[in-house]
């Protein structure tokens, strides 16, 4: 049978054979966030309205579907 390989022990958080840092968990996150590159505030403004605009009308379209089945049902049942 293989061996399956042994835990890695680096990462994000671990210390070695210490275990789990809080401290250097959040050290890292923060100098990964850091190396982000953040969009414009118009960029994100206009992706932000786009998502609002598109769930609404992907709401409206369900909206109907759905009314469109709720007929279709009522008048195959006879109610």
């Amino acid at each position: 049978m293989a061996r399956t390989p042994a835990r890695s022990t680096s990462g994000p958080g671990v210390s070695g054979a210490g275990g789990f840092s809080i401290f250097r968990f959040f050290g890292e996150v923060f100098s990964e966030l850091r190396k982000v590159s953040w969009p414009t505030r118009q960029v994100a403004t206009r992706l932000t309205v786009l998502v609002i605009l598109l769930s609404a009308a992907i709401g409206l379209f369900l909206g109907l579907v759905d009314m469109a089945f709720a007929r279709l049902i009522a008048e195959i049942s006879g109610t």
